[in-house]
């Protein structure tokens, strides 16, 4: 199972972003694109993006003790096929627990995945094909 905790690998790479929906009162909608026509950010995304991190940057420490208080993994983890049939062959049943992605290969069938993990649980996203998707669905938390 390869899984990156570096700092670069926590941030989003193209491609790999969610979208996220946020609903805010109309004066702060107001001073947001004052400030992006005053040329302090590039678009309403720009700063939403920077508050986000700011934000993240200010708890990062509750965030490093929670992850490891409960030991989930920060970032990517990415399971191949190999990686679930090595899981089979040892009789031991994987929970994933990811803040960050959590990726399953394209070639993992329904079945292995079942027969490999236990529990599913992904604060942030969790890519998987719609058959394993559905496969698992009782045992995404």
């Amino acid at each position: 199972m390869t899984q990156d905790n570096t700092a670069l690998e926590t941030r989003q790479r193209a491609g790999e972003t969610e979208k996220m929906t946020v609903n805010v009162g109309v004066v702060d909608l107001g001073q947001v694109d004052l400030l992006v026509q005053e040329g302090f950010y590039s678009n309403r995304s720009d700063l939403i993006r920077t508050a986000l991190r700011n934000q993240l940057a200010l708890h990062a420490d509750v965030v490093k003790q929670t992850v490891a208080r409960r030991t989930l993994t920060l970032g990517l983890q990415h399971f191949s096929r190999a990686d679930l049939e090595q899981a089979v062959a040892s009789g031991h049943r994987l929970n994933v627990q990811v803040v960050g992605l959590a990726r399953i290969a394209n070639d993992v069938t329904p079945d292995l995945a079942l027969a490999a993990i236990e529990s599913v649980t992904v604060l942030g996203a969790f890519q998987a094909s719609p058959a394993v998707r559905r496969a698992l669905s009782g045992r995404i938390h």
